[in-house]
């Protein structure tokens, strides 16, 4: 299969393991994690922008959801704060669901 060179979700190798790959893991931490989970934002990312279909964009945004709450968790917001702060933001101000452009403010 190649090199993946890219944190995974936790039950991907046992998965290959069990599909009779050799599988070689390390584990990164701190800094270093948070690296490895921006770049693989930034893959999810361009996959999500690469679909053409609805099914293969929703997948991608759900693993970019789970990559956002790892790096939140490892900032030190867990997912009960976490939500708590979205749900403050959106009272204060909104969401993203009216698709309003700003143009221009003077």
């Amino acid at each position: 299969m190649g090199s993946y060179n890219k944190v995974v979700r936790d039950l991907i190798p046992g998965m290959l393991r069990g599909s009779g790959h050799k599988v070689v893991t390390r584990t990164v931490y701190g800094k270093e994690l948070l690296k490895a989970l921006r770049a693989r934002f930034d893959e999810e990312l361009a996959e999500y922008d690469a679909a053409v279909d609805d099914a293969p964009a929703a997948a991608s945004l759900v693993d970019l959801v789970e990559i956002v709450t790892a790096m939140a968790r490892l900032r030190g917001c867990n997912q009960g704060k976490f939500g708590q702060m979205r749900t403050a933001e959106v009272a204060q101000h909104g969401a993203f669901e009216l698709g309003i452009f700003v143009v221009s403010v003077e």
